[in-house]
């Protein structure tokens, strides 16, 4: 490098770091390094002259030092910056003069018409055939964004640069397109594999969100599902609480009467307990009636197990209920639930019968609970009556012989 470009770099070194904001985030010093370098890779590889080359890389130092006066028409900006800087270093007008024509050559859309200007405009967009392109793109978008130019999504600018490598962009020089184009081919095959396997989760999604809506639209509204949903766990709470009555009264009658054959009834066959064999009868019989009637509202029924394949053609069965299935082969059960599955208003009509069918057995749950708890009341109330008359007429019959004794006594003597 000659004295004058090495001075171009401090000067854009010390112009970045003092005066460009930071909201460049692709637009600064590292980028212009790598326009550079690019420059220097393509003319070392192009027959031109040590003037040539020196002009190529005064272009590519200034051809974005228009960004620390903002974006807008910032080649512009970089010609006013450069020339000021050439000059006052004394350097040649035709020199100054290719320096700004390449410049101008850097903005998009501007068509190289010399092998200089197809250096720098080559070097300016080397990133598309480099291995960091990923990144220095993800750094562009970002710069876009934050600039508020536009606001690209990541899947908006794979399509943009997608449009870029296949519609606007091409390299120019002889080493640029038979070294940088199959690298930059590369990048574009893989974005295209990119979009594609997109493309495809999106038509994915869409069917995915069509078969749902279709689903959604087959299937019972909202309203029926949680009216059957409701009911049903409303049968099922109550039919646990009737259960729970039941197991309740029955474990209290089997203490009773423990209780009862234990302490009570071994005592009755001494004559001085003769009056409580009644109580005691009365006690045990409404205790065991009580434990008949809890068992008797808990007991299950289990029906035949089996239906026929005419039963499911005719909607007679529900195939709902375990107890007419569960002898049913696994295949036979299968094929009348697929054949059930495709009929809506059946699956309707099996989800209603089941309800109708728990209702009913709860009916005869709390008819046969509500029949135990006045069993059993009856018999706790009749007991207790029939103690206090067993101890009463006990106390009479022992009041009367005591008078009719002391009254014989007096007779006698």
């Amino acid at each position: 490098m000659t004295q004058l470009v090495d001075n171009a770099e401090a000067y854009i070194f010390k112009l970045f770091k003092e005066n460009l904001p930071s909201i460049y985030i692709y637009h600064n010093f590292l980028h212009t390094q790598r326009v550079v370098e690019s420059s220097a890779e393509i003319l070392e590889n192009t027959d031109v002259t040590d003037e040539e080359k020196e002009i190529v890389l005064l272009a590519a130092w200034f051809h974005d030092s228009g960004y620390v006066k903002g974006d807008e028409n910032h080649e512009e900006k970089s010609v006013l910056i450069a020339e000021e800087f050439l000059k006052k270093h004394k350097t040649k007008n035709h020199i100054i003069e290719n320096v700004i024509r390449c410049i101008r050559v850097t903005k998009n859309g501007e068509k190289p018409t010399t092998l200089l200007e197809e250096i720098i405009k080559d070097a300016d967009s080397s990133h598309f055939a480099k291995d960091y392109f990923k990144d220095v793109s993800e750094l562009l978008r970002q710069e876009i964004n934050l600039l508020g130019i536009a606001s690209y999504g990541a899947k908006e600018w794979r399509d943009e640069n997608i449009k870029l490598f296949t519609q606007t962009h091409k390299y120019y020089t002889k080493y640029a397109i038979l070294n940088w184009d199959p690298i930059k081919n590369d990048h574009l095959i893989s974005l295209l594999k990119k979009n594609k396997k997109r493309k495809k989760k999106q038509k994915k999604e869409v069917l995915k969100a069509q078969l749902k809506a279709k689903y959604k639209d087959q299937s019972p509204e909202r309203g029926i599902q949680t009216l059957y949903r409701v009911t049903l766990r409303n049968h099922i709470k109550l039919s646990d609480i009737a259960d729970t009555k039941a197991n309740i009264l029955l474990s209290v009658n089997a203490i009773i009467i423990s209780l009862a054959l234990a302490n009570l009834i071994p005592k009755l066959d001494a004559p001085s307990n003769k009056h409580l064999l009644i109580p005691s009868l009365v006690l045990v019989l409404f205790s065991v009636a009580s434990i008949i009637l809890s068992i008797m509202s808990t007991q299950p029924k289990v029906t035949g197990g089996e239906f026929t394949q005419e039963q499911v053609k005719n909607k007679k069965v529900n195939l709902l209920f375990f107890g007419n299935f569960y002898k049913m082969p696994y295949e036979k059960y299968q094929k009348a639930i697929d054949q059930v599955i495709e009929d809506k208003q059946y699956v309707y009509q099996m989800l209603t019968k089941d309800l109708y069918l728990l209702g009913l057995v709860l009916k005869k749950k709390y008819t046969l609970l509500k029949t135990t708890y006045i069993v059993f009341m009856i018999g706790i109330i009749l007991s207790v009556i029939a103690f206090i008359i067993a101890f009463w007429g006990m106390e009479w019959v022992n009041e009367v012989s005591t008078t009719v004794l002391i009254k014989s006594t007096t007779w006698l003597s």
